[in-house]
């Protein structure tokens, strides 16, 4: 008998997108599926779309929440439903290949119990669902089994491309309900107990919009998104178990202090400047970081050039 894998699809103002992505997931070619739908409170049409898609698909269970109430909520709600193996994190604004969860399942179905996250490449589409580029390029080396190390010290997986074992998540509570994101800290956490394999295949085509979290990381004023990062940060300077995942850590600290005094959150930077300080790595550039945070001195125009110019 196939093992049965949970899609969670979760939608926030998707009307444009939310049909093509669940109509993905009806034409996969792996049949076991159990499709778990939850609006989280859309301000446009997602909600009727999704109960006209539905009435051709009744076995789809569908939430439509009364307010809104967060990704890592929303998805744990569903967790809670779901019966499956192994779980797909699924943003209705993202389209499956038609074989990606019979690969997926193919894959770990083949590797023993102390892997718990599957992974791919993935397709970028913009808006109007023209393809941009890869996630991963040609000679790109994606590290793949013990990632914890390089999870820690730099962002490199694409979140929609992942299944993941449902032991994992109901070992770990689901999503930590006090962010306002999920990515990094399941990454932290998941990645210190088990393996993560890398199938070198774009299986997913991820939309990248205005207001998708990657791009609202480099936005001004996105306070919950740069503390949700920081208290992960912290979490893992409590995990690491030796000086190389401090060091990794030191390289993201460092990374994450640039982007919060580039961004006019000063108090974050001076926030990782006492973490790297408590790592015995307060370089130069850190330290003029800091002085610069307290002087409360803005290069935010400056830096939105750089991003622009650098694409």
């Amino acid at each position: 008998m196939k093992p049965i894998v949970s899609v969670i699809c979760l939608c926030y103002n998707h009307e444009k997108f939310i049909k093509e992505a669940l109509q993905s997931i009806i034409d996969q070619s792996y049949s076991a599926l159990e499709i778990i739908v939850v609006d989280d409170f859309s301000k446009d049409k997602s909600k009727d779309v999704i109960r006209d898609f539905i009435k051709n698909h009744p076995s789809i269970r569908f939430i439509a929440h009364n307010s809104n109430i967060g990704n890592c909520k929303s998805f744990n709600e569903a967790l809670k439903l779901a019966t499956g193996k192994y779980i797909i994190d699924f943003s209705t604004d993202d389209v499956m290949a038609p074989s990606r969860i019979e690969e997926q399942v193919s894959a770990f179905e083949r590797l023993d119990e102390s892997y718990g996250v599957i992974f791919t490449n993935a397709l970028l589409i913009d808006e109007k669902g023209k393809e941009t580029e890869t996630h991963y390029a040609d000679t790109d080396v994606v590290p793949s089994d013990d990632i914890y190390e390089a999870v820690v010290s730099r962002y490199f997986i694409n979140p929609p491309t992942m299944m993941i074992r449902k032991n994992v998540l109901d070992e770990l509570g689901g999503y930590d309900e006090s962010l306002s994101y999920e990515d990094f800290d399941f990454w932290i956490r998941s990645a210190r107990k088990y393996k993560y394999y890398y199938l070198d295949r774009a299986l997913t085509r991820r939309r990248i919009l205005p207001s998708s979290h990657s791009v609202k990381f480099f936005t001004k004023g996105n306070v919950q998104i740069i503390d949700s990062t920081y208290r992960v940060i912290r979490k893992a300077l409590w995990l690491n178990q030796n000086e190389k995942e401090n060091e990794a850590l030191v390289k993201r600290i460092k990374y994450e202090m640039r982007s919060s005094f580039y961004l006019g959150s000063f108090r974050y930077a001076k926030k990782y400047f006492s973490l790297l300080k408590d790592l015995k790595d307060d370089d130069l550039l850190s330290t003029c970081i800091f002085y610069f945070s307290r002087l409360r001195i803005h290069v935010y125009p400056f830096y939105k050039l750089y991003l622009k110019f650098k694409k």
